[in-house]
């Protein structure tokens, strides 16, 4: 497996957690507390996440694909994207499990 895959699966990771976290402190802020402004701010950030989400279930996909997981562990790694902050720690246990395996592979390849 390439590094790019596990990377490009990273940021996007971030991407959308930062996003979900976002949408939900303006949820708050709209329904909650009531303010002006929460509104349309609520709006852009979940349109954004909405789109940005399903580019991080491709990315994720494609991860679990090349490392052969089971569909368990991928719907694991899927749902992450839909829980407040779970993304980040999601993201922080699958690259360290993966990295050994994309410094083998790198490995393999510099002896080929």
């Amino acid at each position: 497996m390439k590094k790019s895959v596990l990377t490009r699966y990273r940021v996007m990771a971030y991407v959308t957690g930062v996003l979900l976290v976002l949408l939900t402190l303006g949820v708050i802020a709209k329904y909650l507390l009531k303010m002006d402004g929460a509104d349309s701010f609520t709006s852009v950030v979940g349109i954004a996440h909405g789109w940005l989400y399903v580019l991080y279930l491709v990315f994720a996909f494609d991860l679990g694909s090349k490392a052969k997981w089971p569909v368990k562990r991928q719907l694991w790694v899927l749902l992450a994207g839909t829980i407040p902050t779970a993304a980040f720690f999601v993201e922080r246990k699958i690259t360290h499990e993966l990295e050994a395996q994309v410094e083998q592979d790198a490995a393999a390849v510099a002896k080929a």
